[in-house]
C-alpha cells in the first residue's frame, strides 16, 4: 500500500516539536509539502528532511499537491479556514489545538467534515498519555460509581509564550491561557465523564502580569516574543460548568500567579471512588472492606502523547481503528471556552442549552 501524502500547513514549534516527529515516525505517512508564511523557515525543514515541496500559500498546495492528509498547525485564527478548505478538496485534516476561536467556526469544521465524509481529528494528545488511558478503563469498568463532580486546571507561576506575538494578541489566538491550556484538561475531564453535554458556564478572567519578562516555565519558549507588542489576552482565568445530567466542573488556567510551581491537574469525585491526578502523579481515593483507603497505582510514565494522538488518526484513516475524538466534541470545547469569556465579560453565568 502506497504511504499516504501529508502536507502541513504551519511549521512552528509545535509541528517541528511534536507533529513532524509522528509523521516521519509512521510507516504509513510519508510528508511531502509544507506551508509557512515565513518561506526560509520552512524550506529549512523541508532541506533536513528531504520533503519535496514548499509553498507560502495553501491553496496553491491544495491544488497542485495529490494529497491524503493535511496538518494543520498554523496560530488559532487559521485552524478553522484552512480546515474546511483543506475537507472541501476531499483530505483529511488533523488539526493542532484548538479546534477554533469561535463556536461558528468549531461548527463550520464539523460540518465540512461531515459533507466531505473525510476524518477531520484535532489534537487531544493527553487522552493518550499512559495515565489516562488507565483511568478511562478505570471509570468505564464502574470503579468510580456515577461521577458528579469535580475541578481541573493548569496553572503556571510564570510562563507567558510567546509574549507580544500572536498567543498573547486576541484576534490571533482567541484568548489567553483559558484557549491555549483549557483545551487540555477540560477535554480530559469531559472524556473521563462521557462527554456530557454543557448547559451553562460563569467565569473569570484577569490581566495582571502583561508587564512581567520573568520566566520559570519551559512552555514560555513558544512562540516568538515581539518587544512592544500587542497583549491583549488574559494571564488566568477561572469558570465553572454545568452540565445536563446535573453534574459541575470547577477550572483555572493560568500563564502567570503567585503560586508555588506549575501544575496542571484533574480530580473527579465518583460515588464509588475519586481521583486525583498531578501532573503525573495519581491517586485513587474509595473504600476497601469499610475502610477508608488511598491507593496509588504504580503506572510507566511514557511521553505525552502527541505521536500517539497522530499514530491514530493515522489508524482511523485506513479504518484500522474507530476514532477517539469525534468533531462534535471539539464544538461542545469551544462553546464551552467562548462562553466563559462572555460570561467573564458580563459578570453573570451563560445559558449554552
Amino acid at each position: 500500500m502506497a504511504a499516504l501524502r501529508v502536507g502541513a500547513v504551519g511549521t512552528g514549534g509545535m509541528f517541528r516539536g511534536a507533529h513532524l516527529p509522528a509523521w516521519l515516525a509512521n510507516p504509513d505517512t510519508e510528508v511531502v509539502a509544507l506551508c509557512d508564511a515565513n518561506e526560509e523557515a520552512a524550506q529549512k525543514i523541508a532541506d533536513e528532511h528531504g520533503i519535496p515541496a514548499v509553498y507560502t500559500d495553501y491553496n496553491e498546495m491544495l491544488a497542485r499537491e495529490n494529497l491524503d492528509i493535511v496538518n494543520v498547525c498554523t496560530p488559532n485564527l487559521f485552524h478553522s479556514e484552512v480546515a474546511v478548505a483543506a475537507l472541501k478538496a476531499g483530505k483529511h485534516v488533523f488539526c493542532e489545538k484548538p479546534d477554533a476561536v469561535s463556536p461558528e467556526e468549531a461548527a463550520k469544521m464539523a460540518a465540512a467534515a461531515e459533507e466531505s465524509g473525510k476524518v477531520l481529528m484535532v489534537m487531544r494528545n493527553n487522552r493518550f498519555r499512559t495515565v489516562a488511558q488507565f483511568l478511562k478503563a478505570y471509570v468505564q469498568n464502574g470503579h468510580m460509581g456515577e461521577i458528579y463532580t469535580g475541578r481541573c486546571g493548569w496553572i503556571r507561576r510564570r510562563g507567558i509564550p510567546g509574549k507580544g506575538g500572536w498567543f498573547t494578541t486576541k484576534e490571533l489566538s482567541g484568548g489567553g491561557p483559558l484557549i491555549d491550556l483549557g483545551v487540555h484538561m477540560i477535554d480530559l475531564a469531559l472524556w473521563f465523564m462521557g462527554n456530557p453535554k454543557p448547559v451553562a458556564v460563569s467565569g473569570s478572567t484577569y490581566t495582571k502580569f502583561a508587564e512581567t519578562e520573568l520566566a520559570d516555565s519551559e512552555h514560555s519558549a513558544f512562540g516568538s516574543k515581539q518587544a512592544g507588542g500587542v497583549f491583549d489576552v488574559e494571564d488566568l482565568a477561572t469558570g465553572f460548568i454545568r452540565f445536563a445530567n446535573g453534574a459541575t466542573l470547577a477550572l483555572e488556567f493560568s500563564w502567570a500567579s503567585n503560586i508555588e510551581q506549575e501544575t496542571r491537574f484533574v480530580e473527579l469525585r465518583g460515588t464509588k471512588s475519586g481521583f486525583s491526578l498531578n501532573n503525573e502523579d495519581l491517586k485513587l481515593f474509595t473504600e476497601i472492606e469499610g475502610t477508608l483507603c488511598n491507593v496509588q497505582p504504580q503506572i510507566a510514565k511514557k511521553g505525552n502523547g502527541h505521536g500517539d494522538n497522530i499514530h491514530h488518526f493515522v489508524d482511523v484513516v485506513l479504518g484500522r481503528a474507530e476514532p477517539v475524538f469525534k468533531p462534535e466534541q471539539g464544538v461542545d470545547m469551544i462553546n464551552i471556552l467562548s462562553a466563559i469569556y462572555e460570561s467573564a465579560k458580563l459578570g453573570r453565568e451563560v445559558r449554552l442549552d
